[in-house]
């Protein structure tokens, strides 16, 4: 398994408005979708493509395309929807599937509730995404959940992480084709399961209480 924390100026203020607690949703929306297309860029690093060829007004150039099958984007309901949009506008051919899950306050187990996926993964590349990698029990849930349908790689992309769940995901992933790409890595996991100083609560962040 392989970490990259995208180091950036750019990034690290984004993501300082989004961790104040008075930062409103629109605005809260709008930061988590711009963090997603600049980490999104360091996610797709090795997208697989093909080479083209294309007519300019002046010669025949080669180029490069993204080839089949599709990378499949994979959110996970509901914060993960947060990100989609800045995923899609820099990769707008991928498909997109979802994923469900919800953790159980009191064992922080997750639990899968929905999912509307390809049957065959068979050479996918696949991109979850979901804002914070807090336990880490969501996120190896839905990675096996897609390497179990034959996704042949998968890359992560969560906008901060506590140390404690970054471990046991990789201790989960070792020896496999997974990539985690990171906004942050935090202080630490409180009692409760929270990232410290993290943002709260992500969905509720992006779309209020329910």
């Amino acid at each position: 398994m392989r970490v990259h924390v995208a180091d950036h100026p750019l990034i690290t203020h984004k993501l300082t408005v989004l961790r104040d607690k008075n930062t409103p949703s629109p605005t809260f929306r709008a930061l988590a979708e711009e963090l997603m297309t600049l980490l999104a860029y360091e996610a797709t690093r090795n997208v697989r493509v093909e080479t083209v060829q294309v007519e300019t007004p002046v010669a025949t150039a080669t180029g490069l395309a993204i080839s089949s099958p599709r990378p499949l984007v994979v959110p996970i309901l509901r914060a993960g929807l947060g990100m989609l949009e800045g995923m899609v506008n820099l990769v707008p051919t991928a498909e997109v599937g979802f994923l469900g899950m919800v953790r159980d306050e009191e064992t922080l187990q997750p639990t899968t509730y929905a999912e509307r996926l390809p049957d065959d993964l068979s050479n996918r590349q696949c991109f979850v995404l979901d804002p914070m990698l807090a336990t880490g029990g969501s996120l190896i849930a839905a990675i096996d959940f897609l390497l179990a349908r034959g996704a042949v790689d998968v890359t992560a992309v969560c906008l901060i992480a506590a140390p404690e769940g970054l471990a046991a995901v990789e201790k989960a992933m070792a020896g496999r084709d997974v990539t985690i790409v990171l906004g942050a890595v935090d202080e630490k996991l409180n009692e409760l399961g929270y990232i410290v100083p993290g943002l709260g609560d992500a969905g509720d962040r992006l779309y209020g209480l329910v």
